[in-house]
């Protein structure tokens, strides 16, 4: 049995395509695995708080007042379903070139370190090796390859982020042109469809 976390964090609700991908995804992997265990963090419409003095304080010590102790709690949940996961699937949509910050918040509470990752004299090691990512990328113009690829911040840095914290076995499957009308958006997502049951089908 898997244990699979799904993040969502479109702002757009059931309108986003990312949502709706990452819906089909877990869907396509029950089908593969019904008794998989599901845990879903939808960040865009319950997001995690951005940092605050209180809260980054209450990731680096020991939680000082309430505050601090509030923060230091839903890190601590977000950081449990986490390292409880076999498989990370994530829904990205690109806001302005990068990530939503609502997911780069989801980022902020969960890379810890002594418990994610770790500091030695070779430099970083990530603590959560073994893991697998999915990522679902939904972009409104085409930034894979070609001259947009330079103004690409929402890949890249994902890429990092996860491999941080040890997490290098990352799939990314892209769904662009999504702002280039109907017939270039349907076949996006038509593409991006096909490339998610290859995943499943190959991870079966």
């Amino acid at each position: 049995m898997s244990n699979i976390l799904a993040l969502t964090s479109s702002a757009l609700g059931e309108a986003s395509v990312s949502n709706r991908l990452v819906r089909e995804t877990i869907a396509a992997l029950r089908e593969t695995d019904p008794a998989l265990t599901v845990t879903t963090r939808d960040i865009g419409a319950e997001p995690v708080p951005h940092l605050t003095v209180d809260s980054a304080t209450a990731l680096r010590g020991e939680p000082a007042n309430a505050a601090q102790t509030e923060a230091r709690a839903l890190s601590d949940a977000l950081v449990a379903e986490l390292q409880a996961a076999d498989t990370l699937v994530i829904g990205a949509p690109m806001y302005n070139f990068g990530i939503p910050s609502t997911l780069k918040s989801w980022f902020d509470y969960v890379l810890r370190a002594g418990v994610t990752f770790r500091y030695t004299e070779a430099g970083s090691e990530g603590l959560l090796k073994g893991k697998r990512a999915i990522v679902i990328l939904t972009r409104g113009g085409f930034y894979s390859e070609g001259p947009a690829q330079a103004m690409d911040a929402q890949e890249p840095h994902l890429r990092t982020l996860l491999g941080f914290i040890g997490i290098t076995d990352v799939t990314f499957v892209r769904a662009e042109k999504l702002a280039f009308g109907p017939e270039a958006s349907a076949e996006a997502i038509t593409g991006a469809r096909g490339e998610i049951g290859s995943l499943v089908t190959a991870a079966a």
